[in-house]
């Protein structure tokens, strides 16, 4: 028995040297980094991009070099409330005021309540959302739950493929390892049509991190259970919260927010120029979960 536990422990300690090589070798890849990209770019960053490819260094340098640029022309860290606060009036994402139990911050999406007609507009929302949603983790957590209220869906009411795959690239690609989870409540049959297309656009990380939730089906209802308190949950996600969205008390905590995030970014000039052209803990594994529907 101390010999197994013995080499399982060597093993470990090989294992996290290995990912230290690999941690210098993507830094010396990336080269030195300046203004927001140095403070994007931790040593939990680095990890993020490792894991999301397999710690293979040459597809993380790639994917994060992606990343940089994309930070450098959507500026996310100098999105504010009031930038998308006609969004944000139906309440078709928002944060909400409960973590689940593992510290995550929580994601609401309400598809059905769509409201607005511009795609560019609706992604700097999901991306202020997210930031979002990562500013108000708490100090070893890395990750995002969301949770997708399929109430009055329809595939006339459905966002268009366009901001499907949108969504997803954002997700995927630019914030690698941040989503720890994502429960479709209740979606309708119909859903699956839309699915079967969206399904597509995942890699398997992420295609693996989406789970059906169905109020009668037990195993799902008990899968919920593994990642939310009853108490905290919405009556809208089986639990017993009573959950009511007020945008204007909404609007209030993201301007609170904002100054937050504004302090942490510092000015704009400031972090604005950077030498190489880029501007801008571990978690518990997931319990075992149901598939999504087949194809």
């Amino acid at each position: 028995m101390f010999r197994r536990w013995n080499n399982s422990h060597q093993d470990q300690e090989n294992d996290s040297s290995q990912r230290e090589i690999k941690m210098n070798e993507l830094k010396a890849a990336i080269g030195p980094l300046t203004g927001r990209s140095a403070h994007y770019c931790t040593d939990a960053c680095f990890r993020r991009y490792l894991e999301a490819r397999s710690w293979n260094v040459d597809k993380s340098k790639k994917m994060l070099e992606e990343s940089l640029k994309w930070r450098s022309a959507f500026k996310p860290e100098d999105i504010r409330w009031e930038d998308v606060a006609i969004e944000g009036e139906t309440g078709k994402i928002y944060r909400a005021n409960f973590h689940d139990r593992q510290g995550r911050s929580v994601l609401i999406l309400r598809p059905a309540k769509q409201n607005t007609a511009s795609l560019d507009n609706q992604m700097r929302h999901l991306v202020y959302l997210i930031e979002n949603a990562i500013l108000n983790l708490p100090e070893g957590q890395e990750q995002m739950a969301w949770l997708i209220d399929f109430t009055g869906w329809t595939l006339s009411t459905s966002v268009p493929i366009k901001s499907a795959r949108e969504t997803v690239n954002i997700l995927q690609n630019h914030y690698p390892e941040r989503l720890a989870v994502a429960f479709l409540y209740n979606p309708p049959r119909i859903f699956e049509a839309f699915w079967k297309i969206v399904k597509y656009f995942l890699d398997t990380k992420t295609f693996h991190k989406v789970k059906f939730v169905y109020p009668k089906n037990k195993d799902s209802v008990e899968l919920m259970r593994q990642y939310f308190d009853e108490e905290n949950l919405p009556t809208d996600f089986g639990g017993k919260a009573v959950l009511n969205y007020d945008y204007e008390e909404f609007s209030r905590l993201m301007a609170q927010d904002d100054a937050k995030s504004s302090g942490l970014y510092g000015s704009n000039d400031k972090l604005n120029h950077d030498t190489n052209g880029y501007a801008g803990a571990e978690v518990a594994p997931e319990p075992t979960c149901l598939a999504p529907p087949a194809s």
